[in-house]
């Protein structure tokens, strides 16, 4: 079937553009080859696509994600590849001109239209037109398109060695896989990464169109910039919110507009399709080819969106229509946004916070709506090597686990793509903000003329693109920049560190900065995803922000955080976490799942240390596109099973496949509980002198079937990692902090509600069988708390030494909580019942005196539900488990039950394919089923 098609005008939910005296044709389908002259190679093509997608789909190659083959497949991206159409019918023959309009072209591209040559692109994040007016009038026969595609990383080792390009001092240049990513405007994870394969695809990967003009004033619409902001707000400065909001509605076309055009415009709610406002926009001009006008709207009239538990995400359409000087509709586009401000907030420590007992230095969290709120949340990383298989379905499941995990924030890591706009579109409707940033990372990047303005158009567009998305949080220069690569090239070329410091600055902040400023008012900007913020701001200024780098003083506190240690014996070093206003990146790998390891991996390698496991590993990276480097993989599998001795019980099952579970469940139980280790000693931050308001814990998601640091398998299933968070993310937690070093023992309560909560925890001693110690060990039994908005209390403090703990090997304190208090933005302040429960033991699992708990699960067919029970014993790290075949999770995971308990337990399926058997091979384990042999 040939989708060579006229343009469907549907609405999207987030955007419809129509226009009238033109007409378009849609590139998308399969009507096309993909061919390599060299190879002398041809198969079925489609676009968007990506060759290894097309080949792996003719039968041509074996997934690329199995054993492997992001090895075996290296000669795929070290060979051209060219993309042919076959003749495009139902074009116009009343056209006075065609266009070509790209959105997303991978990455280097030589492109002939009937034969001729058209032009060239670099970069895969531009959206690029071309004008075939010519080429189609003087056109033989049908016409045809071509899209001659090179290869990245050999043109990117041809621009290093050219002469004349840029050089950088060994050191800051991190080399994954495939050298060079610098250079050029690709994805740079598609050249190796620490958590990801090098595969370096190449292909047309975002849809394409043809548009042609039937007469000389029409319009084609090509991005829409919708800036939703208080009056007078500024991008570094909270915004007043008594002031009413202004809508500025910015259209990038293409064609030609009539003199004395207009523009008009429609905001309607998305839920009761009540008008908010519509009418004629104001200050309408034209520059180029992007028409601008704006409106105002009283300050209390919209109804607000507010992030994941913090109040209600209401989302309105708002069209605008471009119109002729007769008041006649040209094109028009729908968007739907929302009414919200966002703000990060790095100025400096005022009077008024040291009074209350923050320390001096500077703020670094976010405020939506004029609220401070803490960011809970993870790291976004490509949720594939090849995007156009990542699908809406795919992602509705990803943010529901987000949402389902007490997220309220994802950091979408620079150096994979930028968001397509169907992400922001779940996040608007889920409330998770993203934090954006541009494709910058861990390297120094060229600051020649040529670079520069290629950088220049790929943030123009993709500010415009995404910014009327309530879900846009911000956006960051790069990853690591200032706090890793600066500090790096200091170390190896300290003669040469302020230049480089001017070319860092040349490109973050000279050029980026004030295209963000220029293109959304709504929106934060800052350098670096780490950093110690700045000094000053001065848009006049050559370079218009003054980071403050290492200009800081003891004692104060200025940035957020950035840490990972992989020396398990400090991992659960609470003096070793690093205390900071904001922690953005953290964590540890593990192993996934065998259900995982099977859909990518042949069953005699599934063992720890089989070849293709360890290769699969690429922490720590090969430094170079060597196949073997089992040297690097080994100190990465080495890691994770020392952290594993450490601390718990050490597989030794008789079946070999049984024993590989077991570690890889074992590794999932180190990484989770390190988090939850780190997130409660940075949420407990929000009550210290740091005044800690946000964790993002590395990382989300994985791009395949893997070691990494993800909490959600490539499939969908959910970590330990991903239970452990949700757990510890709820609203008030209660929080043991064993000091092992010391011997200390406190208790904290921790509240991100806005309001006061109080209630009372229960303490309550037991050993290993379950029975309650004696006198609970000289600990209260009940503890009752107030605990403030954003704030932490400690209800209890101890001495173990001075606890009567006859045998600390078979001793556990379980803490559960039951609160009331108000959810933010809830009605009449309505107060919500809120309980966690948590526990602590005073040595590490693998020297617990761990009884058989005999725990067990039973499925109720009516109902759907699974209860649990353990007969005999406190049954820690309870896991339950399903079958390959289902998408879904647990409603909770990886929790202690005591004997006697019954617990129930929902399962939400996301996707089946087994027809409901699935739920007849659920499992059920504990830590002591680690110490089994069968």
């Amino acid at each position: 079937m040939h989708l060579w098609k006229k343009l469907a005008l549907a609405a999207l939910p987030s955007t419809f553009h129509a226009a009238l005296s033109q007409h378009v044709v849609d590139l998308s389908g399969d009507g096309w080859t993909v061919s390599s002259k060299a190879l002398n190679m041809s198969a079925p093509g489609h676009l968007p696509s990506q060759v290894h997608l097309d080949l792996y789909a003719a039968n041509v190659i074996d997934d690329p994600y199995y054993g492997l083959n992001d090895f075996n497949l290296r000669w795929i991206p070290d060979n051209n590849w060219t993309y042919t159409s076959e003749p495009l019918k139902g074009l116009s023959g009343k056209a006075k001109s065609s266009w070509l309009v790209f959105n997303g072209l991978d990455t280097f591209t030589t492109i002939e239209f009937c034969g001729q040559f058209i032009g060239t692109t670099d970069n895969q994040f531009r959206q690029y037109t071309f004008d075939i007016s010519k080429a189609l009038s003087s056109c033989k026969g049908d016409p045809t398109l071509a899209i001659n595609f090179g290869s990245a990383p050999k043109i990117a080792n041809a621009i290093a060695e050219d002469p004349n390009s840029e050089k950088w001092p060994y050191g800051p240049q991190q080399i994954y896989e495939f050298p060079n990513r610098w250079y050029i405007r690709k994805e740079q994870s598609d050249f190796g990464w620490d958590w990801g394969p090098a595969f370096a695809p190449a292909g047309p990967w975002q849809d394409a169109y043809l548009v042609q003009f039937e007469c000389k004033e029409s319009v084609n619409i090509l991005n829409t910039d919708l800036d939703i902001f208080r009056k007078g707000q500024i991008n570094h400065l909270p915004p007043d919110q008594s002031q009413p909001w202004v809508v500025n509605a910015s259209i990038d076309f293409l064609g030609s507009l009539p003199a004395k055009s207009s523009m008009n415009i429609e905001v309607k709610d998305v839920e009761t399709g009540k008008i908010l406002k519509s009418g004629p926009l104001e200050n309408v001009a034209t520059t180029g080819q992007a028409i601008t006008g704006s409106i105002t709207i009283d300050a209390d009239a919209p109804n607000l969106w507010w992030p994941n538990g913090m109040g209600k995400q209401s989302l309105y359409n708002v069209t605008v229509t471009i119109q002729d000087s007769e008041k006649q509709g040209l094109a028009s586009v729908t968007k739907r946004s929302g009414f919200r401000t966002i703000f990060l907030n790095r100025l400096n420590i005022t009077e008024d916070q040291l009074a209350q007992g923050i320390a001096p230095g500077a703020n670094w969290h976010f405020e939506v709506n004029g609220k401070e709120f803490y960011a809970k949340g993870s790291n976004f990383i490509p949720p594939d090597a090849f995007w156009p298989r990542v699908t809406e379905a795919r992602m509705q499941r990803l943010f529901t686990a987000v949402k389902a995990g007490n997220q309220n924030m994802l950091r979408v890591w620079a150096s994979g793509a930028y968001l397509p706009g169907f992400i922001y579109d779940i996040a608007d409707e889920y409330g998770i903000l993203l934090w954006s940033e541009f494709q910058f990372s861990d390297a120094l990047y060229p600051s020649d003329e040529k670079f520069l303005e290629n950088v220049a158009a790929e943030v123009v567009y993709n500010v415009r693109r995404v910014n009327h998305h309530p879900s846009l949080a911000l956006w960051a220069g790069g990853n690591e920049i200032e706090s890793l690569e600066l500090p790096l090239v200091q170390e190896a070329a300290p003669d040469r560190y302020s230049f480089y410091v001017g070319e860092y600055e040349k490109l973050f902040i000279s050029l980026i900065l004030p295209l963000v400023y220029e293109n959304t008012r709504s929106i934060s900007y800052m350098p670096s995803s780490t950093n110690n913020g700045y000094l000053w701001v001065n848009m006049s200024a050559p370079v218009p922000m003054a980071e403050r780098y290492n200009n800081i003083t003891a004692g104060e506190f200025y940035s957020d955080t950035d840490y990972y240690n992989y020396d398990s014996s400090m991992a659960f070093d609470y003096g070793s976490y690093p205390v900071g206003r904001f922690a953005n990146e953290f964590g540890y790998h593990s192993m996934p799942s065998l259900q995982t390891w099977e859909q990518a991996v042949d069953k005699d390698e599934l063992h720890f240390n089989s070849s293709t496991v360890m290769l699969r590993n690429h922490h720590y990276p090969a430094g170079g596109t060597e196949t073997r480097n089992f040297k690097n993989s080994s100190m990465g599998m080495a890691e994770m099973t020392i952290a594993v001795e450490r601390y718990y019980p050490i597989p030794n099952k008789d079946d070999s496949v049984a024993n590989f579970s077991a570690w890889c469940h074992a590794t999932q139980l180190f990484q989770a509980d390190m988090y939850k280790s780190e997130i409660q000693f940075y949420r407990r931050g929000s009550g210290m002198p740091e005044r800690q308001l946000g964790s993002l814990y590395w990382q989300l998601e994985d791009i395949w079937q893997a070691p990494t640091w993800a909490g959600i398998e490539y499939d969908g299933r959910w970590k330990v990692l991903h239970y452990v968070a949700r757990d510890i993310y709820q609203p008030i937690i209660v929080s043991p902090f064993w000091n092992y070093t010391t011997g200390d023992l406190s208790v904290y309560v921790t509240s991100d509600l806005w309001d006061t909560a109080s209630g009372s925890v229960d303490l309550a001693w037991v050993d290993l069988s379950g029975k309650p110690l004696p006198g609970n060990a000289g600990t209260p039994q009940t503890q009752h708390f107030t605990v403030g908005g954003l704030n932490t209390t400690e209800i209890y403090s101890a001495k173990i030494s001075d606890l009567s703990l006859h045998d600390r090997k078979n001793a556990v304190l379980v803490l559960s909580l039951s609160a009331q208090g108000s959810l933010p933005n809830s009605e009449c302040g309505s107060l919500t019942t809120f309980t966690h429960r948590s526990q602590v033991a005073t040595e590490f699992p693998n020297r617990l005196a761990l009884v058989d708990p005999e725990v067990q699960v039973t499925h109720d067919e009516k109902t759907g539900t699974f209860t649990v029970e353990a007969k005999k014993g406190v049954s820690l790290y309870t896991w339950l488990d399903y079958p390959s075949g289902v998408v879904g999770y647990f409603d909770d995971n990886a929790f202690t039950l005591l004997p006697g308990e019954k617990k129930t337990v929902n399962f939400t399926v996301q996707k089946d394919e087994t027809d409901g058997k699935w739920a007849k091979g659920v499992t059920i384990q504990s830590l002591w089923d680690q110490t089994t042999r069968d």
